[in-house]
């Protein structure tokens, strides 16, 4: 009876934990979009337009440049900056898959590029995105390279069956801290040409 008690005890408290984990995930500003289109495999959506804080990297691989970025932006978000103000974390947060890898932070709603402060760190900058129309797939679990270019293929293919041109620039999005282990949302998605 000693035992089931402490079996029992231990899963409330285990489901408080994962309960207060999922309430603050969904507490996160995210950059706000339209669901234009749903083909059940992927989404066709429209980003509202948004600053960012970035960071450019060498590497071409997420695995390669997914701590080192995030490491930069959480700390100019975290108070490394010339205020030494701490400032929202938003999600997703987003990386280019190209040539090079910029990882991405959108700045919460009421900051532009005046209001920000300036980064302690000279290889944190800023830039406004338009407004965009994306294609956008998504996979749970832990991300990594194969994961990510498997999307990306299958995005690819996608959009080819169904006569929807791309600009060919992927990106990865992730929403979830990593502290949040279960029902992790990953993205990959590509811009549209008009």
């Amino acid at each position: 009876m000693k035992t089931i008690l402490i079996i029992l005890t231990a899963v409330v408290i285990i489901g408080i934990i994962i309960f207060m984990i999922r309430r603050n995930t969904n507490k996160t500003e995210q950059h706000k979009y339209t669901v234009i289109k749903d083909y059940g495999t992927f989404e066709i959506r429209k980003y509202e337009p948004a600053v960012f804080s970035y960071t450019a990297m060498k590497a071409k691989s997420y695995s390669e440049n997914s701590s080192q970025g995030f490491r930069k932006l959480a700390n100019y978000i975290f108070g490394g900056n010339e205020k030494k103000q701490n400032i929202a974390m938003t999600s997703p947060v987003s990386m280019t898959m190209e040539d090079s890898v910029t990882m991405k932070f959108k700045l919460p709603e009421g900051i532009d590029l005046k209001d920000a402060p300036k980064p302690s760190d000279p290889n944190v900058k800023f830039e406004e995105e338009p407004e965009k129309k994306v294609a956008a797939i998504s996979f749970g679990g832990w991300a990594n390279d194969d994961k990510i270019n498997t999307h990306i293929d299958k995005l690819k293919k996608l959009l080819e069956k169904e006569g929807i041109e791309h600009k060919n620039k992927f990106s990865y999005l992730g929403y979830n801290p990593p502290y949040d282990l279960i029902n992790r949302r990953n993205e990959v998605i590509v811009e549209l040409k008009d």
